[in-house]
């Protein structure tokens, strides 16, 4: 194996490592308040993590818009990961080429990146806003080093299509 594909299989691990917490630790907290007869009220303050904003989605009757985030910012990150680590395994046969193929195809749709962009215009838009603050939580920063993990992961990988001597 050379020492490209096992830095991306050992980059591959780091980027599954930095998934979970992504997902599951706090990722932005909203705070809206008014200002009313010389006192500030507060409207809402709502801290989600990426899993709880989807089932607070679902929750709340948005269930294609939950299935948009789970699909193309968990299932679609989690496999691409996962067949990274069968690639590298099965160097030097067809199967590898094959699912190298699928990752590349289904990089395409993987919106991870676009989701933590998104995050990150949402908590700029608020902190532009008098009445609105957000802040970053320790899930948005893990959630980004995974989506610059993951990348460098699959740039560095190299898999040759494997040709079948002519009879």
């Amino acid at each position: 194996m050379s020492k490209r594909n096992l830095l991306a299989l050992a980059l591959s691990l780091v980027s599954l490592a930095l998934l979970w917490p992504g997902l599951v630790e706090p990722a932005l907290t909203i705070r809206a308040t008014i200002e009313m007869f010389g006192s500030e009220r507060e409207l809402t303050n709502e801290t989600r993590s990426v899993l709880g904003a989807i089932r607070s989605l679902h929750a709340s009757g948005n269930d294609f818009v939950a299935g948009l985030i789970l699909l193309f910012s968990v299932m679609i990150p989690l496999t691409k990961a996962a067949l990274l680590i069968p690639i590298v395994a099965l160097r030097r046969s067809p199967w590898s080429y094959r699912l190298y193929r699928v990752v590349q195809t289904i990089s395409k749709w993987s919106m991870a990146d676009v989701f933590a962009v998104g995050m990150l215009i949402s908590l700029l838009v608020a902190k532009g806003t008098a009445n609105l603050s957000a802040v970053a939580g320790t899930g948005f920063y893990y959630f980004a080093a995974y989506c610059l993990v993951s990348n460098a992961a699959f740039q560095l990988l190299r898999v040759e299509p494997t040709t079948t001597p002519s009879a």
